[in-house]
């Protein structure tokens, strides 16, 4: 029986698995070791992961997590784990591993993260072999959600919406350009303020001026990102995210322009993960031989 965690800033979401057998989801607090320490993960698992898992204990537990994207940084997740279950193999790794994992399985392919920031990697079908990088909220994320918000308010700001439509979203949100700032500037994430408008972009998708907007951020993020990998033309490049389930219409008419297979669009990577981690199990029988 093996645990995996897939694990974001808000919130992570633990599968209790076996080669066959899959015992529901448990779900808890996120942690990002950028910003927690080992004893302060530690203290939140304890308080809340043990006592849903009624005291079961994993042979070997398998996190993917935003911020684990260094040694240093994997080890702070590794301590506490180890902590909370030492008789249990512990992995940690990128979330962006477990979307590759979860998107293309033991096949090659790229596998893209499209939900409040982006990123993408080049999968040969066990490890990463390449990565443009994301270059985050302030000089990147092309195609996520904080980077779509980011075009509808500056549009708004700039009076270039039309004006049904910029009254529409200023009435929803009170928005003002001081109050507009003071969110982006004072907020420890600007990146989620400027993704919470992705709903509203969702509900007006049929929108020319919107369906501009989305259409744009896409294929910034196929210029900037998927083409610079070798052999794009040829592999399948597979997504994953609220931003790609939610808008993946004009996803496959962007992807279409360039000429790409799309493979699989996933609202979240949990499935993927369990599926992948079980046929190992079948294939291997014991987690300590999977790797």
């Amino acid at each position: 029986m093996i645990l995996i965690a897939d694990s974001g800033s808000t919130k992570t979401d633990w599968r209790l698995v076996t080669a066959t057998e899959t015992f529901g989801q448990v779900q808890t607090i996120g942690f990002n070791p950028m910003y927690q320490e080992s004893h302060e993960i530690y203290q939140a698992l304890h308080d809340s992961l043990l006592p849903q898992l009624q005291q079961k204990t994993p042979n070997a537990i398998y996190f993917y997590g935003a911020g684990c994207s260094s040694p240093e940084r994997n080890k702070r997740v590794e301590d506490a784990l180890k902590m909370l279950f030492p008789a249990s193999e512990v992995h940690v790794d990128h979330d962006l591993m477990g979307a590759a994992r979860s998107l293309c399985g033991h096949k090659p392919g790229i596998a893209c993260i499209l939900g409040t920031g982006s990123n993408s990697c080049l999968y040969d079908g066990k490890d990463i072999i390449d990565n443009v990088p994301s270059l985050g909220f302030l000089l990147g994320d092309e195609g996520s959600g904080a980077y779509m918000g980011k075009l509808l308010i500056r549009a708004f700001l700039y009076r270039e919406l039309p004006d049904e439509l910029a009254q529409s979203l200023k009435n929803r949100f009170n928005l003002t350009k001081n109050g507009i700032l003071d969110e982006l500037y004072g907020s420890a994430v600007p990146s989620r303020y400027m993704a919470s408008f992705a709903k509203f972009m969702h509900e007006k998708r049929q929108n020319p001026v919107i369906k501009a907007m989305v259409y744009e951020s896409f294929s910034e993020f196929f210029e900037h990102h998927i083409t610079k990998y070798d052999n794009f033309a040829t592999l399948p490049v597979h997504f994953v995210g609220s931003i790609a389930f939610h808008f993946s219409d004009t996803l496959k008419q962007v992807a279409k322009k360039y000429g790409i297979t799309l493979g699989q669009i996933l609202g979240t990577p949990s499935e993927g993960m369990i599926l992948y981690h079980q046929e190992l199990l079948q294939a291997f029988g014991t987690p300590n031989k999977t790797e």
